[in-house]
């Protein structure tokens, strides 16, 4: 069950050079969410994706490390969001015109492995939120926001006051929630600043925003055995009971993962 959500929790990078294939993969139940994509050069090749030219040719031509395409985000969703895995060649067709030719360039993707099935649960502040599940059945956070996001909660309208909208979150609502709640059939919190602390300038409403999977029984979960562990591969199978003891101990296993 921790090798499932470590691998779930965790942020993925993947990057190839022109003329390479890029793979995106996910463990079973989950499917990419593509975070954020850059195609270009901003370091040397020395430093990343050497030229393919000749020595002699490559000094005739200025690199170019001020590069960059703006629609590598949207290809990258087109092309593997809420897929399981996808694979493409790199090259500067895809991405429309070339904003520097005669330049090598790469992609870098950052992606998660959200869950197939998840549930959402808002609580605006000073409110408490309540997860549950279904007997047999336990609480996996994904994802955790308290604070106040671009755009807004259709829940919690915001009171402005003048304000203007800006982005603020707790760097410690994930940690948090899942101490408090992962792993259990059911739990409660305060969506305030006792619990998570302020992220945002005083007067400004916050909310807490919480994506979270109900699962069976800890060991019925799928680990992609292609992946590498998150955790010791020394590690036994255990039973159940050492299972949920160490989930209860979940802030070690997460800081492990980070």
């Amino acid at each position: 069950f921790a090798g499932y959500i470590s691998q779930v929790l965790k942020n993925y990078t993947d990057h190839a050079c022109d003329g390479e294939y890029v793979s995106l993969r996910c463990p079973h139940r989950t499917t990419i969410s593509i975070q954020s994509s850059f195609y270009g050069r901003i370091v040397p090749s020395h430093q990343m994706c050497p030229s393919r030219y000749p020595h002699s040719y490559a000094t005739l031509i200025k690199e170019d490390v001020a590069c960059s395409v703006g629609t590598s985000l949207q290809k990258m969703l087109d092309e593997c969001q809420d897929r399981r895995s996808c694979q493409f060649l790199v090259n500067s067709r895809l991405f429309g015109a070339d904003p520097c030719p005669g330049t090598g360039k790469y992609l870098i993707v950052w992606y998660k492995c959200r869950p197939n099935e998840y549930k959402s649960k808002v609580a605006c502040e000073d409110d408490k939120l309540r997860l549950s599940c279904k007997k047999s059945m336990v609480i996996a956070i994904y994802s955790a926001v308290f604070g106040r996001t671009q755009g807004g909660s259709l829940e919690c309208p915001y009171q402005t006051l003048g304000m203007p909208m800006i982005e603020c979150q707790s760097a410690t609502a994930l940690q948090l929630m899942i101490k408090r709640c992962h792993g259990k059939r059911s739990c409660s919190i305060y969506a305030s600043t006792y619990e998570f602390g302020d992220p945002c300038y005083p007067g400004i409403r916050k909310h807490l925003n919480v994506i979270y999977t109900c699962d069976n029984t800890p060991f019925l979960l799928p680990v992609d055995e292609t992946q590498p562990p998150a955790l010791n591969s020394s590690m036994e199978p255990v039973g159940v009971s050492t299972e949920m003891a160490l989930l209860s101990n979940i802030l070690a296993a997460y800081a492990f993962i980070t």
